[in-house]
Protein backbone atom coordinates (compact mmCIF):
# COMPACT_ATOMS: atom_id res chain seq x y z
CA UNK A 1 0.00 0.00 0.00
CA UNK A 2 1.18 3.16 -1.07
CA UNK A 3 2.29 5.76 1.69
CA UNK A 4 -0.77 7.75 1.72
CA UNK A 5 -3.51 5.69 1.52
CA UNK A 6 -1.65 3.18 4.29
CA UNK A 7 -1.37 6.81 6.59
CA UNK A 8 -4.74 7.08 6.49
CA UNK A 9 -6.17 3.43 7.23
CA UNK A 10 -3.51 3.67 10.45
CA UNK A 11 -5.77 6.68 11.28
CA UNK A 12 -9.43 5.06 10.60
CA UNK A 13 -8.08 2.11 12.70
CA UNK A 14 -7.03 4.56 15.57
CA UNK A 15 -10.56 6.14 15.50
CA UNK A 16 -12.10 2.62 15.13
CA UNK A 17 -10.21 1.75 17.90
CA UNK A 18 -11.40 3.87 20.81
CA UNK A 19 -14.71 4.33 19.35
CA UNK A 20 -14.99 0.32 20.49
CA UNK A 21 -12.80 1.25 23.58
CA UNK A 22 -15.66 4.01 24.54
CA UNK A 23 -18.30 1.63 23.74
CA UNK A 24 -16.74 -1.01 26.48
CA UNK A 25 -16.53 1.36 29.02
CA UNK A 26 -18.42 1.26 32.50
CA UNK A 27 -19.54 4.46 32.98
CA UNK A 28 -21.64 6.64 30.34
CA UNK A 29 -20.68 10.23 30.80
CA UNK A 30 -20.20 11.58 27.01
CA UNK A 31 -20.08 7.70 25.75
CA UNK A 32 -22.53 7.28 23.30
CA UNK A 33 -21.54 10.47 21.51
CA UNK A 34 -17.81 10.03 21.54
CA UNK A 35 -18.35 6.39 19.79
CA UNK A 36 -20.80 7.80 17.48
CA UNK A 37 -18.34 10.87 16.49
CA UNK A 38 -14.91 8.47 16.31
CA UNK A 39 -17.24 5.72 14.14
CA UNK A 40 -17.69 8.19 11.87
CA UNK A 41 -13.93 9.80 11.65
CA UNK A 42 -13.00 6.10 10.83
CA UNK A 43 -15.13 5.52 8.14
CA UNK A 44 -14.42 9.17 6.47
CA UNK A 45 -10.81 8.25 6.45
CA UNK A 46 -11.05 4.37 5.46
CA UNK A 47 -13.11 5.38 2.31
CA UNK A 48 -10.75 8.33 1.87
CA UNK A 49 -7.93 5.45 1.86
CA UNK A 50 -9.46 2.95 -0.49
CA UNK A 51 -10.42 5.80 -2.84
CA UNK A 52 -6.48 6.74 -3.14
CA UNK A 53 -5.42 2.82 -2.79
CA UNK A 54 -7.69 2.58 -6.02
CA UNK A 55 -6.50 5.33 -8.16
CA UNK A 56 -9.36 8.02 -7.29
CA UNK A 57 -8.78 11.60 -6.11
CA UNK A 58 -9.94 12.82 -2.84
CA UNK A 59 -8.95 16.27 -3.83
CA UNK A 60 -11.13 18.15 -6.35
CA UNK A 61 -9.04 20.13 -8.94
CA UNK A 62 -7.85 23.80 -7.41
CA UNK A 63 -9.37 23.16 -3.65
CA UNK A 64 -7.89 23.20 -0.77
CA UNK A 65 -9.50 20.55 1.45
CA UNK A 66 -10.17 17.47 0.89
CA UNK A 67 -13.45 16.16 -0.56
CA UNK A 68 -17.01 15.38 2.29
CA UNK A 69 -18.00 12.45 4.15
CA UNK A 70 -20.60 12.59 1.48
CA UNK A 71 -18.79 12.79 -1.07
CA UNK A 72 -16.81 9.65 -0.26
CA UNK A 73 -19.90 7.59 0.13
CA UNK A 74 -21.09 8.77 -3.26
CA UNK A 75 -17.89 7.85 -4.68
CA UNK A 76 -17.54 4.22 -3.35
CA UNK A 77 -21.29 4.01 -4.50
CA UNK A 78 -21.20 4.83 -7.80
CA UNK A 79 -18.01 5.94 -9.20
CA UNK A 80 -16.45 2.90 -11.12
CA UNK A 81 -12.95 3.26 -10.04
CA UNK A 82 -12.88 2.64 -6.68
CA UNK A 83 -16.70 1.10 -6.23
CA UNK A 84 -16.82 -0.89 -2.96
CA UNK A 85 -20.05 -0.29 -1.59
CA UNK A 86 -23.34 -1.41 -1.64
CA UNK A 87 -26.43 0.43 -1.39
CA UNK A 88 -27.42 -1.26 2.10
CA UNK A 89 -23.62 -0.52 2.73
CA UNK A 90 -23.93 3.01 1.93
CA UNK A 91 -27.04 3.54 3.83
CA UNK A 92 -25.07 2.13 7.14
CA UNK A 93 -22.56 4.96 6.61
CA UNK A 94 -25.06 7.43 6.18
CA UNK A 95 -27.33 6.57 9.11
CA UNK A 96 -24.67 6.61 11.49
CA UNK A 97 -23.00 9.57 9.67
CA UNK A 98 -26.36 11.29 10.72
CA UNK A 99 -26.24 10.16 14.33
CA UNK A 100 -23.30 11.34 14.30
CA UNK A 101 -24.11 15.08 13.63
CA UNK A 102 -26.99 14.73 15.88
CA UNK A 103 -25.14 13.89 18.11
CA UNK A 104 -22.12 16.77 18.06
CA UNK A 105 -23.94 19.66 16.97
CA UNK A 106 -26.98 18.64 18.75
CA UNK A 107 -29.02 16.38 21.26
CA UNK A 108 -30.11 12.39 20.36
CA UNK A 109 -31.14 9.73 22.43
CA UNK A 110 -30.09 6.55 21.08
CA UNK A 111 -30.76 3.02 23.34
CA UNK A 112 -28.55 0.91 24.91
CA UNK A 113 -29.41 -1.53 22.34
CA UNK A 114 -29.56 1.10 19.35
CA UNK A 115 -25.92 1.86 19.95
CA UNK A 116 -24.81 -1.48 20.06
CA UNK A 117 -26.42 -2.61 17.16
CA UNK A 118 -25.47 0.65 15.09
CA UNK A 119 -22.25 0.28 16.48
CA UNK A 120 -21.46 -3.24 15.83
CA UNK A 121 -22.99 -2.76 12.27
CA UNK A 122 -20.16 -0.46 11.83
CA UNK A 123 -17.40 -2.76 12.88
CA UNK A 124 -19.37 -5.62 10.75
CA UNK A 125 -18.90 -3.33 7.68
CA UNK A 126 -15.66 -2.18 8.33
CA UNK A 127 -14.19 -5.51 8.62
CA UNK A 128 -15.67 -6.57 5.16
CA UNK A 129 -14.52 -3.65 3.75
CA UNK A 130 -10.93 -3.91 4.59
CA UNK A 131 -11.25 -7.87 3.97
CA UNK A 132 -12.61 -6.73 0.43
CA UNK A 133 -10.18 -4.16 -0.98
CA UNK A 134 -6.96 -4.65 1.39
CA UNK A 135 -7.49 -8.24 1.65
CA UNK A 136 -7.08 -7.57 5.58
CA UNK A 137 -8.58 -8.93 8.38
CA UNK A 138 -9.35 -6.65 11.38
CA UNK A 139 -7.92 -9.72 13.54
CA UNK A 140 -4.86 -8.14 12.74
CA UNK A 141 -5.12 -5.06 14.55
CA UNK A 142 -7.07 -6.06 17.51
CA UNK A 143 -8.18 -8.79 19.31
CA UNK A 144 -11.33 -9.97 18.93
CA UNK A 145 -12.37 -9.50 22.36
CA UNK A 146 -12.68 -5.90 22.51
CA UNK A 147 -15.68 -6.10 19.96
CA UNK A 148 -18.89 -4.47 20.56
CA UNK A 149 -20.19 -6.25 23.55
CA UNK A 150 -23.43 -6.58 24.93
CA UNK A 151 -25.18 -8.45 27.58
CA UNK A 152 -28.42 -8.21 25.27
CA UNK A 153 -27.85 -7.82 21.43
CA UNK A 154 -30.71 -6.94 19.02
CA UNK A 155 -32.02 -9.64 17.23
CA UNK A 156 -35.03 -7.83 15.53
CA UNK A 157 -35.09 -4.16 14.32
CA UNK A 158 -38.78 -3.66 14.35
CA UNK A 159 -39.10 -5.56 17.62
CA UNK A 160 -36.56 -2.95 18.98
CA UNK A 161 -38.50 -0.20 16.81
CA UNK A 162 -41.87 -1.65 18.66
CA UNK A 163 -40.21 -0.96 22.00
CA UNK A 164 -38.41 2.49 21.27
CA UNK A 165 -42.14 3.59 19.99
CA UNK A 166 -44.67 2.10 22.94
CA UNK A 167 -41.80 4.29 25.61
CA UNK A 168 -42.03 7.35 23.17
CA UNK A 169 -45.78 7.02 23.38
CA UNK A 170 -45.65 7.01 27.01
CA UNK A 171 -43.61 9.87 27.29
CA UNK A 172 -46.00 12.11 25.06
CA UNK A 173 -48.96 11.21 27.49
CA UNK A 174 -50.99 14.77 28.45
CA UNK A 175 -49.84 16.09 32.06
CA UNK A 176 -46.28 13.65 31.77
CA UNK A 177 -43.81 16.81 31.15
CA UNK A 178 -41.74 15.12 29.41
CA UNK A 179 -41.87 16.30 25.75
CA UNK A 180 -38.26 16.57 25.08
CA UNK A 181 -37.27 13.56 26.66
CA UNK A 182 -39.33 11.74 24.06
CA UNK A 183 -38.51 14.32 21.11
CA UNK A 184 -34.90 13.15 21.87
CA UNK A 185 -35.92 9.45 21.14
CA UNK A 186 -38.10 10.55 18.39
CA UNK A 187 -35.22 12.15 16.80
CA UNK A 188 -33.16 9.06 16.34
CA UNK A 189 -36.05 7.60 14.42
CA UNK A 190 -36.56 10.62 11.91
CA UNK A 191 -33.15 10.45 11.30
CA UNK A 192 -33.24 6.89 9.70
CA UNK A 193 -36.03 7.96 7.92
CA UNK A 194 -34.62 11.39 6.35
CA UNK A 195 -31.61 9.23 5.58
CA UNK A 196 -33.82 6.94 3.37
CA UNK A 197 -35.04 10.36 1.53
CA UNK A 198 -31.40 11.32 1.03
CA UNK A 199 -31.78 14.26 3.59
CA UNK A 200 -28.94 14.35 5.65
CA UNK A 201 -29.99 17.52 7.76
CA UNK A 202 -30.88 17.36 11.31
CA UNK A 203 -35.09 17.41 11.52
CA UNK A 204 -36.11 21.32 12.77
CA UNK A 205 -37.72 21.70 15.95
CA UNK A 206 -41.04 22.34 13.95
CA UNK A 207 -40.86 18.94 12.33
CA UNK A 208 -39.64 16.96 15.47
CA UNK A 209 -43.59 18.63 17.06
CA UNK A 210 -45.22 17.29 14.08
CA UNK A 211 -44.24 13.84 14.37
CA UNK A 212 -45.14 13.99 18.22
CA UNK A 213 -48.49 14.90 17.63
CA UNK A 214 -48.33 12.11 14.96
CA UNK A 215 -47.85 9.97 17.59
CA UNK A 216 -50.26 11.57 20.08
CA UNK A 217 -52.89 11.06 17.38
CA UNK A 218 -52.44 7.08 17.40
CA UNK A 219 -50.70 6.62 14.36
CA UNK A 220 -48.62 3.53 14.03
CA UNK A 221 -44.61 3.77 13.49
CA UNK A 222 -44.73 2.01 10.14
CA UNK A 223 -46.98 4.73 9.24
CA UNK A 224 -45.21 7.40 10.41
CA UNK A 225 -41.70 6.22 9.49
CA UNK A 226 -42.37 4.03 6.26
CA UNK A 227 -38.59 3.64 5.46
CA UNK A 228 -37.91 2.34 8.52
CA UNK A 229 -40.63 -0.39 7.58
CA UNK A 230 -38.04 -1.83 4.73
CA UNK A 231 -35.41 -2.28 6.74
CA UNK A 232 -34.26 -5.35 8.86
CA UNK A 233 -30.82 -6.23 10.71
CA UNK A 234 -29.22 -9.96 9.67
CA UNK A 235 -27.37 -11.34 12.83
CA UNK A 236 -25.04 -13.88 12.92
CA UNK A 237 -22.89 -15.80 15.14
CA UNK A 238 -23.16 -15.38 19.35
CA UNK A 239 -21.17 -13.59 21.58
CA UNK A 240 -18.20 -11.35 20.81
CA UNK A 241 -18.58 -13.30 17.31
CA UNK A 242 -21.95 -11.62 16.48
CA UNK A 243 -21.87 -9.93 12.99
CA UNK A 244 -24.90 -7.09 12.57
CA UNK A 245 -25.65 -5.88 8.75
CA UNK A 246 -28.58 -3.35 8.19
CA UNK A 247 -30.44 -5.33 5.11
CA UNK A 248 -33.58 -4.60 2.97
CA UNK A 249 -36.55 -6.29 4.02
CA UNK A 250 -38.24 -6.90 0.80
CA UNK A 251 -42.44 -7.58 0.59
CA UNK A 252 -43.89 -4.43 2.47
CA UNK A 253 -45.78 -1.43 1.52
CA UNK A 254 -42.48 0.28 0.95
CA UNK A 255 -38.99 -0.80 0.06
CA UNK A 256 -35.66 -0.07 -1.02
CA UNK A 257 -35.16 -0.58 -4.64
CA UNK A 258 -32.20 -0.28 -7.06
CA UNK A 259 -31.43 3.49 -8.39
CA UNK A 260 -33.15 4.42 -11.35
CA UNK A 261 -36.54 2.40 -10.69
CA UNK A 262 -39.35 5.20 -11.55
CA UNK A 263 -41.01 6.52 -8.64
CA UNK A 264 -37.97 5.07 -6.07
CA UNK A 265 -37.46 6.36 -2.73
CA UNK A 266 -33.83 7.84 -2.95
CA UNK A 267 -31.21 6.25 -1.20
CA UNK A 268 -29.21 7.96 1.44
CA UNK A 269 -26.97 9.80 -0.87
CA UNK A 270 -29.47 10.38 -4.21
CA UNK A 271 -31.22 13.32 -5.24
CA UNK A 272 -34.81 13.67 -4.27
CA UNK A 273 -35.70 15.05 -7.21
CA UNK A 274 -32.65 14.17 -9.85
CA UNK A 275 -34.06 16.26 -12.87
CA UNK A 276 -34.65 19.46 -10.68
CA UNK A 277 -31.13 19.04 -9.25
CA UNK A 278 -29.62 18.76 -12.93
CA UNK A 279 -31.26 21.12 -14.68
CA UNK A 280 -29.49 22.05 -17.60
CA UNK A 281 -28.75 20.47 -21.02
CA UNK A 282 -25.39 21.28 -22.99
CA UNK A 283 -27.43 23.81 -24.90
CA UNK A 284 -28.80 25.58 -21.88
CA UNK A 285 -24.85 26.18 -20.62
CA UNK A 286 -23.83 27.47 -24.29
CA UNK A 287 -26.01 29.91 -24.48
CA UNK A 288 -25.45 30.93 -21.13
CA UNK A 289 -21.87 31.15 -21.35
CA UNK A 290 -22.01 32.49 -24.59
CA UNK A 291 -20.20 30.17 -26.36
CA UNK A 292 -21.04 27.70 -29.03
CA UNK A 293 -22.28 23.86 -28.26
CA UNK A 294 -18.66 21.99 -29.23
CA UNK A 295 -16.64 24.63 -27.42
CA UNK A 296 -18.68 24.52 -24.38
CA UNK A 297 -18.23 20.53 -24.80
CA UNK A 298 -14.82 21.06 -25.24
CA UNK A 299 -14.14 23.37 -22.07
CA UNK A 300 -16.79 20.56 -20.21
CA UNK A 301 -13.52 18.40 -21.18
CA UNK A 302 -11.23 19.99 -20.15
CA UNK A 303 -12.33 20.79 -16.84
CA UNK A 304 -13.90 17.68 -16.41
CA UNK A 305 -17.05 17.88 -15.07
CA UNK A 306 -18.49 14.45 -16.74
CA UNK A 307 -16.26 13.06 -14.02
CA UNK A 308 -17.88 14.68 -10.77
CA UNK A 309 -21.61 13.81 -9.91
CA UNK A 310 -21.78 17.20 -8.15
CA UNK A 311 -22.11 18.71 -12.05
CA UNK A 312 -23.33 15.66 -14.35
CA UNK A 313 -25.15 12.72 -14.39
CA UNK A 314 -26.21 10.53 -17.45
CA UNK A 315 -30.37 10.46 -16.63
CA UNK A 316 -32.59 7.81 -18.35
CA UNK A 317 -35.76 8.18 -19.14
CA UNK A 318 -37.19 4.78 -20.66
CA UNK A 319 -34.73 3.74 -23.49
CA UNK A 320 -32.92 7.47 -23.78
CA UNK A 321 -30.82 8.87 -22.11
CA UNK A 322 -30.04 12.55 -21.78
CA UNK A 323 -26.88 14.20 -20.58
CA UNK A 324 -27.43 16.74 -17.96
CA UNK A 325 -25.76 19.34 -15.84
CA UNK A 326 -26.27 20.70 -12.40
CA UNK A 327 -26.13 24.87 -12.11
CA UNK A 328 -23.31 24.30 -9.99
CA UNK A 329 -21.46 23.07 -13.42
CA UNK A 330 -22.30 26.10 -15.05
CA UNK A 331 -21.10 28.50 -12.04
CA UNK A 332 -17.89 26.38 -12.42
CA UNK A 333 -17.52 27.15 -16.05
CA UNK A 334 -18.43 30.90 -15.48
CA UNK A 335 -15.73 31.35 -12.77
CA UNK A 336 -13.24 29.30 -14.72
CA UNK A 337 -13.90 30.64 -18.44
CA UNK A 338 -11.83 34.07 -17.86
CA UNK A 339 -8.40 32.09 -17.34
CA UNK A 340 -9.16 29.69 -19.70
CA UNK A 341 -6.86 29.09 -22.78
CA UNK A 342 -9.38 28.53 -25.30
CA UNK A 343 -7.16 28.03 -28.72
CA UNK A 344 -5.06 25.42 -26.47
CA UNK A 345 -8.50 23.84 -25.08
CA UNK A 346 -10.34 23.56 -28.41
CA UNK A 347 -6.93 22.06 -29.98
CA UNK A 348 -6.69 19.51 -27.28
CA UNK A 349 -10.50 18.58 -26.96
CA UNK A 350 -12.37 19.59 -30.54
CA UNK A 351 -15.05 17.38 -31.98
CA UNK A 352 -12.53 14.09 -33.60
CA UNK A 353 -9.89 14.71 -31.27
CA UNK A 354 -9.29 11.29 -29.50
Amino acid sequence: MKKQPKILFEKSLDSLILAIEHFNRPWDRGRKEAVLILLDRAYELLLKAIILYRGGKIREPYEKETIGFEKCVRKCMTEQKVKCLTEEQGLTIQILNSFRDAAQHDVVELTEQELYMYSQAGVTLYRDLIKKVFGDDLKNHMPERVLPVSSEPPRDLHVMVDADFKEIKKLLLPKTRKGMEAKSKLKSLAIIEASLAGVRSQPSEIEMNKLAKEVQKGRKWQDIFPGIATLNIATTGTGINVDIRITKKEGEKVHIVPEGTPGATPLAIRRVNELDFYSLGLKNIAKKVKLTEPKTLAVVKHLKIQDSLDYFKLIKVGSSEHKRYSVKALDLIKSRLPELDMVEIWKNHRPGKK
